[in-house]
């Protein structure tokens, strides 16, 4: 799969409000940075009998070419699931917010039925036409969004475990400039579950810091965060 380094405009017409598409709802995550990949194998290998799915995934994040979603603290991805990006999931994402290693950002998520199409945008974003997105469409109106810049995006490796009574993200997110390890834990108890995994770390001497930034903003800052 080739991530899309370029910045690519086109213009986006009206499309049919026909597909399934999940309620915008306030994500809530747990989100510890681990400091190299040793620190990520040890925590893969600690919790490999509870371990669930992995998946492949490729992030690709679109604007306004007049930044009309930025300036308002919005985000349009695309997410292909496997090495042959067999699906695919529109979301939009407001700014996260993040203290202490708890992220809190709003989310509205759509699934695409024709992931092939979807992903053929990436060489011909005007492909973005014939999606039958409604939540495509409806950023662009509500946004008031002429023409879309295809800002370009990153790899992630998610390893998914079942653990006590959490659900664990370890992920492996490949930019341009540099890989990062995280772990994340999406929840309605942040502070129980930052708990739990930071006892889990510090019990088997793994390093780990709180996420200062959403891996977006990382992605736009061009560069890996600083390790405490």
């Amino acid at each position: 799969m080739h991530i899309v380094q370029c910045v690519t405009y086109f213009h986006l017409s009206p499309l049919p409000l026909h597909l399934r598409t999940h309620p915008r709802t306030m994500e809530v995550e747990v989100k510890l940075r681990l400091p190299t990949a040793e620190a990520h194998q040890r925590v893969a290998d600690l919790l490999a009998a509870n371990h669930k799915v992995s998946h492949l995934q490729e992030n690709v994040f679109f604007d306004g070419v007049n930044g009309e979603l930025s300036s308002k603290k919005t985000v349009l991805r695309l997410r292909f699931y496997g090495a042959d990006a067999h699906r695919c999931v529109v979301a939009v994402k407001g700014k996260a917010v993040i203290v202490d290693g708890i992220s809190r950002v709003s989310e509205e998520e759509e699934e695409v039925a024709d992931a092939a199409t979807a992903h053929s945008c990436l060489a011909d974003p005007q492909r973005l036409f014939i999606l039958d997105s409604s939540l495509i469409n409806r950023v662009a109106k509500e946004f008031q969004v002429q023409s879309f810049a295809c800002l370009g995006g990153f790899r992630n490796v998610r390893n998914v475990f079942h653990w006590k009574d959490l659900v664990l993200e370890l992920d492996e997110t490949q930019y341009p400039f540099g890989t990062s390890y995280e772990i994340e834990c999406e929840t309605s108890d942040a502070e129980h579950a930052r708990s739990v995994l930071e006892d889990f770390l510090h019990q088997n001497g793994i390093p780990f810091s709180y996420s200062t930034t959403s891996k977006f903003a990382t992605f736009r800052s061009g560069k890996l965060p600083e390790i405490p």
